[in-house]
């Protein structure tokens, strides 16, 4: 996706042009490491080195004290040979010791970069993005990138470092089998070209499959009751099947592809080697070269064998990692939408009165035409509750969302206390603002930790207030009290009690302006009747917004606005309005007073099907 929006993917023909381009944008996560990739480099071309120097230690052996018939100078430099391995095992064990702990290390930064960055994405970018694809770009991309500057990078440079010494060498020894080896080098780049092309492509369409895939797997299993109620068992594993099928074909043409290139590869110094051998042997047996020199030759050139074999491996490997960067950089730069402004002020609640001014408020969600709200004015005061009322669809929970700014108004302004929502700091607007869902999360962690998200610093005295208030006392009687651990959406838990939880949260941030999105809808009459009671002397004292469609809720309110078709089109007390408005009359009554909203279209995902909002 370009830079700044967050309505799909990058431009696919922008990754074509520059393959490795967003792989080298990553950079900057190496250099706090520079240290220890400079000392495992340096670790890793004197392992080469000394490999390379036992070659010619060989041909001085056969040379030398062999031909003579000297045991102390083959003793001496047979001490040398060992010498030699033993230092190249010790430099290798440094080299992978310092790259396995400094690349988890790069992961690491990487994985923090890119969840901080997930959580200042507006919400519009997470409605677009199926999750299972962000969850595949935090996990499996990340340790594909682990492996390849681990791993491919320095092998790469040694590998190109190896071939290149080896290929001088060779030709020192031999001039014309030496520019044979390393004319070899011509077809095996031509054949690694055409694998990084191709390889490139099948990359970035298995690691969007597994996206896909995840995906499933993750809706499966937070539908699990719907899927059971409706028997779609069937139906979703078929899916799942085509997915998987689809997954698994990619895969076997990405082996494919790669087997036919490491054949290749290999085939191409085997050859080699053969030729050298028979040429090799003719210039011994006319004396322009010397068994030890033609063993140095040999075994130096076998040297390249793994250069050359490992090529196809490091190329993946690149190539897996390049696309793996491309996918991170559709998260990273997806520019955030709402950020602090220059110069935004932090407010502390003890300067807040209260007053909640809509001016001329107008939104649309991006991708769409029809706007949602339509000039919306409505003033709270200070210590009043308001409650929305509206059909659905009407924009009541959108109008709620841009408090807190979980969306940005598109024209026209909210302020508080005179202050446009925009100039204040977000941190500090999320304090003063406490809000409860209709339909609530709760994270796989404990109910303590679930109800002081908002104030980790709250205590137990406080918790339990307001615990009371939301008559979600239950909690203590759950296996460890509060500290039970909840399963996912707190889905162990009943509907009405997920929102008792909910709203005793919003009410533990002791907000300034407390919105509620129908956080009742879920709870028995009688319940509801004894959370409205507590409610309505917390309302006393804070400025209150409300979503509601019972009765009942809507005697909580001081004044009543009518949404209807985006606009506020009444405003007065519950009574004044059922004698003077059909419409507010109609809705109460379930009567149709007009016809539905359209249904808005969120757009594309980035891996899958459009997502449709109601």
């Amino acid at each position: 996706m370009a830079a700044g929006s967050d309505d799909g993917p990058t431009d696919r023909d922008e990754v074509r042009r520059h393959p490795l381009g967003n792989l080298w944008r990553l950079r900057s996560y190496l250099r706090p490491h520079a240290l220890e990739f400079a000392l495992l480099m340096l670790a890793g071309l004197a392992a080469t080195g000394a490999g390379i120097a036992v070659p010619l230690v060989a041909q001085r052996v056969v040379d030398g004290p062999i031909a003579r018939q000297d045991p102390t100078g083959l003793y001496r430099l047979a001490g040398l040979a060992l010498l030699l391995g033993l230092a190249e095992a010790a430099l290798i064990f440094i080299r992978r010791w310092v790259q396995t702990s400094s690349s988890v290390a790069m992961e690491a930064a990487i994985r923090d970069d890119v969840y901080a960055h997930l959580q200042r994405l507006p919400a519009s970018f997470h409605d677009r993005w199926p999750s299972g694809q962000l969850l595949s770009r935090i996990t499996s991309d990340l340790s594909v990138l682990r492996r390849f500057l681990s791993f491919g990078v320095l092998f790469l440079v040694l590998n190109v470092v190896t071939y290149l010494v080896v290929v001088v060498l060779l030709v020192r020894l031999h001039p014309v089998l030496g520019v044979l080896v390393a004319t070899s080098a011509v077809p095996l780049f031509l054949i690694a070209r055409r694998f990084g092309r191709h390889y490139h492509t099948a990359s970035r369409r298995m690691q969007d499959q597994q996206g896909d895939v995840a995906t499933l797997v993750e809706e499966t299993a937070q539908g699990l009751r719907t899927m059971k109620a409706y028997g779609r068992g069937p139906q979703l594993a078929a899916r799942f099947a085509a997915g998987t099928r689809a997954l698994h074909d990619t895969g076997v043409d990405k082996g494919r592809l790669l087997a036919r290139t490491a054949a290749l590869l290999d085939m191409v110094p085997n050859l080699t080697l053969g030729v050298v051998l028979v040429a090799g042997a003719a210039a011994v047996s006319t004396g322009r070269l010397t068994i030890g020199q033609l063993v140095a030759f040999v075994s130096l050139q076998l040297m390249l064998i793994w250069p050359v074999q490992s090529l196809g491996w490091i190329i993946a490997n690149g190539q897996e990692a390049a696309t793996a960067a491309d996918r991170i950089q559709e998260v990273l730069d997806t520019a955030p939408a709402i950020v602090d402004a220059p110069g935004a002020i932090a407010v502390p609640r003890s300067a807040v009165r209260g007053r909640l001014h809509f001016d001329a408020v107008t939104f649309r969600y991006p991708g769409t035409t029809a706007a949602v709200l339509r000039g919306v004015d409505l003033v709270v005061e200070p210590g009043e509750t308001v409650a929305v009322v509206g059909a659905t669809g009407s924009g009541k929970s959108t109008l709620l969302s841009l408090v807190p700014r979980l969306h940005d108004v598109g024209s026209g302004r909210i302020a508080l206390d005179g202050h446009d929502l925009r100039d204040l700091r977000l941190d500090s607007l999320r304090g003063l603002v406490g809000m409860a869902f209709e339909e609530p999360t709760l994270f796989s962690m404990s109910v303590w930790e679930n109800l002081t998200l908002g104030r980790p610093d709250a205590g137990a005295d406080e918790v339990r207030a307001a615990l009371t208030l939301a008559r979600a006392e239950f909690a203590y009687d759950l296996p460890w009290g509060l500290q039970t651990r909840l399963g996912e959406q707190g889905l162990s838990l009943s509907g009405g009690q997920r929102q008792r939880l909910a709203l005793a949260r919003a009410v533990l941030v002791r907000p300034a302006v407390l919105v509620l999105d129908d956080p009742l809808s879920a709870l028995d009459v009688h319940t509801e009747a004894l959370v409205e009671s507590a409610l309505r002397r917390v309302l006393r004292d804070l400025t209150a917004l409300l979503v509601v469609h019972r009765p009942s809720t809507i005697a909580l309110a001081d004044r009543v606005a009518l949404l209807e078709h985006g606009r506020i089109s009444a405003v007065g007390t519950h009574t004044d309005l059922l004698a003077t408005v059909p419409a507010y009359r109609a809705l109460l009554s379930a009567e149709p007073a007009g016809p539905p909203s359209p249904r808005r279209a969120v757009g594309p995902t980035p891996g899958g099907s459009p997502l449709v909002h109601s």
